[in-house]
């Protein structure tokens, strides 16, 4: 019997459902005496999340099939009821990470090594390395780095792991993407990239060096212009604290791989493997003129006296949980995550902090690595609002300290 079923939006109803059938079920399952003795059974179904990467629509759902057959394979009686969740946004998936609202994560590497540093530990992953290379066409008179300063430059979503390491690279020049280049195009896969230089429209792109050795495979005229350094491919990381151990599961999971098709052999994962990668996140800076940076207790102490905290994450990572009380403001961000952003790409309505500039407020998102607070704060402070709270650690600082936390249906 499978129980497991894929989702691609939240379902609350249909969780709760699955939830009791399930319990049902394993009650049944106990008095037959024909539980699993491999792994424990949870009190509740477990969350999974597949992020396949930046590969086309059609070869992204097939790398999440593949994986998601090998998990339930894996997991055996483990995915009965389990929630399997696709992704294609790393942007909306890494705050739920630093949330740790997965159980399981299947990943690119920087978002396994964010999990990693937020209370997950990485069990297996794919022997190929992940590496970005900077690619121009070959008509294109740039032959490093420094020489493509000026030029236009295609990347892929601002939290994909092929934009993670060039920008590591970029900074390793003493530059930033903005300083570098004029003019910055976004795509969400990466052979769009192509299509992006034949029309000119790009100069030179950033992707997945896996990308670029099949386009040369095709005799397209391209040319590499730099390269970074390596991090790890798709890996699995399992979070901490569930019955589900991390070498239980690394077991399992190479045992199956030995005789399964679906996604190549797989090697042993390791903590120190994703230290690189964790690293290259777009922390925001510790403070900001004009505000006062509080932490949890402080937000709390503040909110107790009437002072109002504005989450600014977008409307789906507020409904799965948020600071009671919080007031959803959700800031459209398309901007650089950096602090010379162009808060033009953006969209947010400071009006709505209120019509008083002398009253208390405070502002948060997801935590440390999440830039709408910041962003947000800063056009309050240019919009003249007085006494502003930045909650820079925001919900992930509340949620880790074991306050209270709402949901919304």
């Amino acid at each position: 019997m499978v129980l497991a079923k894929t989702h691609f939006s939240h379902d609350k109803d249909f969780e709760l459902t699955t939830h009791l059938f399930t319990r049902n079920v394993l009650k049944t399952c106990l008095l037959a005496g024909l539980v699993s003795v491999q792994f424990g059974l949870h009190a509740a179904p477990l969350n999974v999340l597949i992020n396949p990467g930046d590969q086309g629509e059609k070869s992204r759902y097939a790398a999440y099939q593949s994986w998601e057959a090998l998990l339930k394979t894996a997991l055996k009686r483990d995915a009965a009821g389990a929630k399997f969740n696709l992704s294609m946004d790393a942007s909306a998936e890494l705050p739920a990470v630093r949330a740790r609202n997965y159980d399981i994560i299947v990943a690119p590497s920087h978002i396994i090594g964010a999990a990693v540093r937020f209370g997950y530990t990485p069990v297996v992953g794919s022997p190929e390395a992940t590496q970005a290379v900077l690619v121009a066409m070959q008509s294109n008179p740039a032959s490093n780095f420094g020489q493509t300063k000026g030029q236009k430059l295609g990347l892929t979503q601002q939290d994909s792991v092929t934009t993670y390491l060039m920008r590591g690279e970029v900074n390793a020049n003493n530059s930033s993407i903005k300083q570098q280049y004029s003019n910055t195009y976004h795509s969400r896969y990466q052979d769009a990239l192509y299509a992006c230089m034949q029309l000119s429209q790009c100069d030179v792109v950033a992707v997945e060096r896996a990308t670029y050795d099949r386009w040369l495979a095709a005799k397209q005229p391209v040319k590499m212009i730099m390269a970074s350094k390596p991090a790890p491919g798709m890996s699995i990381a399992v979070k901490d604290g569930i019955d589900l151990t991390a070498s239980t599961l690394r077991n399992s999971l190479l045992a199956v791989a030995k005789t399964s098709s679906e996604t190549g052999a797989l090697v042993n994962a390791k903590v120190e493997d994703f230290s690189y990668i964790s690293k290259l996140g777009y922390h925001t800076p510790l403070s900001l003129a004009g505000t006062t940076v509080v932490d949890s207790a402080e937000v709390e102490k503040l909110m107790q006296r009437g002072v109002r905290y504005f989450d600014t994450r977008v409307g789906t990572e507020y409904t799965e949980g948020h600071i009671p009380g919080a007031i959803s403001l959700p800031y459209g961000e398309k901007s650089l995550k950096e602090t010379d952003f162009d808060s033009k790409q953006d969209q947010f309505d400071v009006s709505k902090l209120g019509a008083d500039k002398n009253a208390e407020l405070i502002i948060g998102c997801g935590g440390g690595e999440c830039w709408k607070s910041y962003k947000s704060s800063l056009l309050a402070v240019r919009a003249g609002y007085k006494k502003i709270y930045w909650a820079r650690g925001g919900f992930v600082d509340w949620k880790a300290s074991g306050r209270k936390v709402a949901l919304s249906n």
